[in-house]
């Protein structure tokens, strides 16, 4: 457990330097404003951030009966390929996949996208994952679209929890939430 610990120092360190800006007011995807805003862009597209990333998700979803992970354009795309470099790396390899805002409107019209041909979600057992969470929205928006693809949602995994009503929102809908880490520790 020490590596875990130690690569999850490491992580705030790298996102307190790329990612978090304070004292200016910013509106959330929530539609909330904050004096305290975390993009997470640039730290999920930092090599180190990245290994980083999905090495403590690969961590954290190893033995929770997980066959794939992926969540809502775009910020869980660079969260979910991280993961799934990651867990091929543990040799637990983890397909990932993510949920389009709309379903294109050419080509298969998928809205959700890197499943290959011939597949789907029924009846597999995935974890959404997200960037920063704040009421939980965006990854609810994904576990509406996966379960109607047949998929049970076993748990959602946020990089960082605003600690803003997220954890309540999934509690109420039934599902397990969980946070690598939270605002007041990048504060």
């Amino acid at each position: 457990m020490a590596a875990s610990s130690a690569d999850r120092a490491r992580l705030i360190e790298i996102i307190k330097l790329r990612s978090v800006t304070v004292g200016t007011v910013f509106k959330l995807a929530s539609g909330r404003t904050s004096d305290f805003y975390c993009n997470l862009k640039p730290t999920m597209l930092h090599p180190e951030g990245a290994h980083l990333i999905g090495k403590l998700i690969a961590e954290a979803v190893a033995g929770s009966g997980a066959e794939m992970v992926g969540g809502l354009e775009m910020g869980a795309v660079p969260l979910a390929t991280a993961t799934a470099a990651a867990s091929h790396a543990r040799g637990t390899p983890l397909p990932a996949f993510f949920v389009r805002k709309q379903a294109k409107e050419h080509g298969t019209q998928s809205l959700i996208e890197g499943l290959p041909r011939g597949e789907s979600l029924e009846g597999r057992r995935v974890v959404i994952l997200e960037d920063v969470t704040t009421t939980g929205g965006s990854s609810l928006k994904a576990i509406k679209a996966v379960e109607a693809a047949g998929a049970k949602v076993i748990e959602v995994i946020t990089v960082v929890d605003r600690q803003e009503g997220a954890a309540e929102a999934f509690e109420e809908a039934g599902v397990a939430f969980a946070a690598l880490i939270t605002a007041r520790e990048l504060r």
